[in-house]
């Protein structure tokens, strides 16, 4: 499909867009410079984690403060790294109940658990821009709290509907192994509870993002403009140009399945990528939808390098979930039907996609 845009118009575009983050200069290294690849582009390649314990709003007793104190940072961690080695302490075999598990790294309990603390790798570690801890993921608006949310916004969870378990293309999209859940492939790309791992790799034309969680590949234009408004991708649309030594990337166009905290239709996410060190690639992004909410909001953190490649995140192979989950749909329906009964409705439900 042709992207090619009049220049004139995809410049007004890029005008129009509302101030963002910046990099503040002082937090670049001393002295540093991103080193260029053999395109003359800083050079952002390589595999990244944005695993951290920053959450993403900020705890309301901190009020405005973006920065915590060197002793609060270690006091956090330190309550961390004592809770992540009573949760990978060997599991009471004694219990035998699968509804009264210990908590695990989610912190959830009982069924919910899911996983326990041995399979999970949220980060151990506070995020640091400029050597400074920070209280929250979230810098705009001052608080770290997510804006007020538009009276005629729609829910930020999934839509009830109709036949939920009739069919795979009614599950989730995580569940189904198209795109990673709880925002993780972006954008904007948010740390989760497992997978914090990224790979860019970059092209004269395009910056390829790859998401270890679901093995999900973003694909950044360097040139021409959006698709049509018609045209949605399950990352939705991403078109980057160079600011110096950022990466600047807008992305629109995203589908009503990946809806971001309810944004869809009129959601533009901006993201800047800056080389702040050897070892520091600053993510910065602010999202916006007048539909959703009052006022713009976004927030900043910097990936750390790893060493090694990401590998095939085997999701099809080990779902079990789903054929169970629709096979005892089936089963379910079988005894109601030999009953002579039908199945229930979901109250107040819609029709599914």
């Amino acid at each position: 499909m042709a992207r090619a845009l009049p220049w004139l118009a995809l410049l007004a575009a890029l005008a129009a867009a509302p101030a963002i983050a910046q990099t503040d200069p002082a937090s670049i290294a001393k002295g540093y410079h991103a080193p260029r690849n053999a395109l003359g582009q800083p050079d952002f390649s390589g595999v990244w984690s944005n695993a951290t314990i920053t959450r993403l709003e900020r705890d309301p007793k901190y009020g405005e403060r973006l920065q915590l104190t060197p002793d609060e940072a270690k006091a956090i961690e330190g309550a961390s790294d004592t809770r992540n080695a009573r949760l990978r302490a060997a599991t009471d075999t004694s219990n035998t109940d699968p509804d009264k598990l210990p908590e695990c790294q989610s912190g959830a309990t009982g069924p919910a658990c899911g996983y326990n603390a041995f399979w999970t790798d949220p980060g151990t570690r506070l995020i640091r821009i400029g050597g400074e801890a920070r209280t929250s993921i979230l810098t705009a608006p001052a608080n770290g709290r997510l804006p007020a949310r538009r009276a005629t916004a729609p829910a930020t969870g999934p839509r009830p509907q109709f036949g939920n378990f009739d069919n795979p293309e009614n599950r989730a999209l995580g569940e189904r192994c198209i795109v990673g859940f709880g925002g993780t492939s972006g954008p904007p790309m948010l740390p989760v509870l497992y997978d914090n791992h990224y790979q860019i790799q970059q092209t004269r034309g395009a910056v390829v993002i790859v998401v270890e969680m679901v093995h999900d590949a973003r694909i950044v234009h360097l040139a021409g403009g959006h698709a049509p408004d018609g045209v949605k991708t399950w990352m939705g649309d991403s078109v980057g140009h160079w600011e110096g030594d950022t990466l600047v990337v807008e992305t629109t166009n995203i589908p009503e399945r990946q809806a971001f905290m309810g944004a869809w239709k009129t959601l533009k996410v901006t993201e800047r990528f800056t080389r702040t060190a050897k070892d520091r690639l600053r993510y910065a992004f602010t999202v916006e939808d007048p539909a959703v909410w009052d006022a713009p909001w976004g927030g900043e953190y910097e990936f750390a390098p790893l060493q090694g490649i990401i590998y095939e995140y085997a999701c099809h192979e080990g779902n079990y979930a789903l054929p169970g989950i629709l096979a005892g749909a089936r089963a379910q329906e079988k005894e109601r039907a030999e009953a002579g009964t039908s199945a229930p409705t979901a109250k107040g439900s819609k029709g599914s996609d």
